[in-house]
């Protein structure tokens, strides 16, 4: 039987083409914000063992336990944004208020006091540390919420997002390369007192961006006036375990997190991957290659998208990206050339990786309205960067202690066993992580055409009409 459908009106759509300053108003914040990934997940870790004097294994123990905590916090928070009533809206005031200490707990992680022993700092990084994530999940659980509600267009909002996460990965370039230019402006060594002093220049650096574009965000970007009116009122408890029946959500959470730990395994590992594998002192360079390569290239998987489909873009950048990693295992001592060869091929689909699951998570926010007839960006971005953080957790709190466990010594000639640990840890295990994802990526059924049909059945139900009310979005009609 053929089933009718209504057109939608603007209020459903939003405006098709979100004029450029809203995007990029809505995108800086992502720039600055990327601090809180490299320098934390990569550079800080090295620098309390390395400098500061912290057991490696207890470095990654504390980040387990404090992305674990966030299990708890992003999901209550973003909870707590969705039902937020305020004359800014939903998400703006917690940009607004959020981001001053936010800077104020970077700084005291970047900074520990000199005179701190071994057991004393090992408690200030994981006290500092908890208060970052705290702060950082305050901001950018409702800003990344803010996101979905520019647009309900299926490609507009590919582009929107893609702004947002192509500035996000362009900020990561910028926080890769800040220890190095730092150094360099400075005329900084690698002693001890020179890295301390590198760090505190990062930190006061980033600070001022990080308050002026998240503010430039709550200036220029406004709700949508029908998301503000769909806002959840119910327990969120109740809400939040609902979540779990939506199946495209669940399928595109597992294919994330699963690709996502793989990915942040190398993130963890390439300082010590680089030193005692290939045998080049800097690392910062090769992460550099990747993440240029990236930005770069990210426009290109956004076009391929509008034209084969987000999952289809997403499925090709991921498999290229485990080929890559997979031909780094077999490098050894002196092939730097060649692993930033493949380092350049990796980086290729890394921007397609990371902007088109947030697109794809935009659409789900809205077969979830279907469900429950509810906005709930706030409840699934907390659910999904909880996954994201305990992905990267875990990759440190699995590295770390296992490269202790098999022998590793800092700053010293390392075994056979521990540069074959890197090499597996560092290549084959993501790579076939990746590759599992993507298996679990195949089965996820919301494409542009059973996107358009919960738009229609939305709006349908909202007007009191028939239409496409009562059947599945994701069955086609027949």
């Amino acid at each position: 039987c053929a089933i009718t459908s209504s057109p939608l009106s603007a209020d459903m759509t939003g405006r098709v083409a979100v004029p450029y300053r809203t995007r990029i108003a809505y995108a800086l914040p992502a720039f600055a914000l990327a601090v809180v990934g490299i320098p934390i997940y990569v550079y800080i870790p090295k620098f309390y063992t390395d400098v500061v004097g912290v057991d490696i294994a207890t470095i990654g123990a504390l980040l387990l336990v404090m992305r674990s905590f966030d299990a708890i916090s992003d999901p209550v928070i973003g909870a707590l944004s969705d039902r937020t009533v305020s004359r800014w809206g939903r998400r703006r005031p917690y940009l607004m208020f959020g981001i001053v200490p936010l800077v104020l707990s970077i700084y005291a992680l970047f900074v520990p006091p000199l005179a701190l022993g071994p057991g004393a700092a090992a408690w200030w990084f994981g006290i500092t540390l908890m208060i970052a994530f705290l702060l950082w999940t305050i901001v950018t659980v409702p800003y990344e919420s803010l996101g979905p509600e520019i647009s309900f267009d299926y490609d507009e909002r590919t582009s929107i997002l893609g702004l947002r996460d192509g500035l996000l990965i362009l900020g990561t370039v910028c926080a890769a390369a800040s220890p190095i230019v730092v150094a360099k402006v400075l005329h900084l060594s690698a002693t001890a007192a020179d890295e301390r002093e590198k760090f505190a220049a990062v930190a006061l650096c980033y600070a001022p961006f990080l308050i002026a574009f998240c503010w430039i965000c709550v200036a220029g970007v406004r709700e949508h006036a029908r998301t503000i009116a769909a806002r959840p009122t119910s327990n969120p408890w109740r809400e939040a375990r609902s979540l779990f029946g939506n199946r495209p959500f669940v399928i595109l959470l597992a294919s994330y997190t699963v690709t996502a730990l793989g990915g942040n395994l190398p993130a963890t590992l390439i300082p010590y991957y680089v030193q005692y594998v290939i045998g080049d002192p800097d690392a910062s360079s090769f992460l550099l290659l990747y993440f240029v390569t990236g930005v770069v290239l990210l426009p290109f998987w956004i076009w391929l998208a509008k034209r084969i489909g987000k999952k289809a873009a997403w499925l090709w950048s991921g498999s290229l990206n485990a080929a890559s990693f997979a031909c780094v295992f077999f490098l050894g001592h002196g092939q730097s050339q060649e692993f930033a060869i493949l380092v350049a091929i990796s980086g290729i689909g890394f921007g397609a990786t990371l902007a088109l699951p947030s697109a794809m998570q935009a659409d789900v926010i809205d077969y979830e309205e279907l469900r429950s007839g509810h906005r709930r960006e706030g409840e699934i971005i907390g659910v999904w960067s909880v996954a994201k953080k305990l992905a990267a957790a875990l990759s440190v709190g699995m590295a770390l202690p296992i490269l202790g466990w098999v022998g590793y010594v800092p700053n010293a000639v390392q075994t056979e066993t521990v540069q074959f640990t890197l090499r597996a840890m560092y290549a084959l295990v993501p790579a076939f992580l990746t590759l599992l994802g993507l298996v679990i990526a195949l089965t996820y059924p919301l494409n542009k055409a059973a996107h358009q049909r919960t738009l229609i059945a939305i709006e349908d139900r909202r007007h009191g009409r028939t239409g496409l009310t009562g059947h599945d979005p994701l069955a086609a009609p027949n």
